[in-house]
């Protein structure tokens, strides 16, 4: 019911909102730290999205059922929209703390990797390529959840404490 295409497409579009999010919020705040922090954010999804493209390059262009990816396509967007995630639940300009940045971003890609766990629910086993492209979108977005962990794990640290 969901062809790959679209699913990327998707992934780049949630990428694209929380740059935009992330960029929008840089505007806002005056703490450099925090600054500096939502600019790499925003950086990060830009280059999830241009990994999402390069993805999209590797896929067959086979097309079984028009009518069935049309819909498929459709409950997408409409399931998308301009969401954020989690995101869209706090205004990041009124954080004061690095630490608290970092959680919500941490949430926001927990939030999307179980927004794609949940479509992979309705991929089926027979669609091998979607299985994998999706798999392995689910396994970039962990990496950047273990990055930004690692990030807040140094944050947090006594100074003494970080090497």
């Amino acid at each position: 019911m969901f062809a790959i295409g679209e699913i990327i497409d998707l992934a780049v579009k949630i990428e694209k909102n929380a740059e935009k999010v992330y960029r929008d919020a840089a505007t806002e705040v005056a703490n450099p730290s925090l600054v500096s922090l939502l600019h790499w954010l925003a950086d990060e999804e830009v280059k999830h999205a241009k990994w999402f493209s390069e993805l999209k390059q590797k896929v067959k262009k086979t097309i079984d059922d028009p009518q069935l990816e049309d819909m498929g396509k459709a409950i997408l967007q409409d399931a998308l929209g301009d969401q954020t995630f989690s995101l869209k639940d706090v205004d990041l300009s009124k954080l004061e703390e690095v630490e608290n940045l970092l959680e919500r971003a941490i949430e926001f890609e927990s939030d999307t990797i179980l927004f794609y766990e949940m479509i992979r629910s309705f991929v089926e086993d027979k669609d091998k390529e979607t299985l994998d492209h999706l798999n392995a979108i689910i396994e970039e977005e962990k990496s950047h959840v273990r990055l930004m962990e690692e990030f807040l794990d140094t944050e947090t640290m006594e100074p003494d404490e970080r090497q």
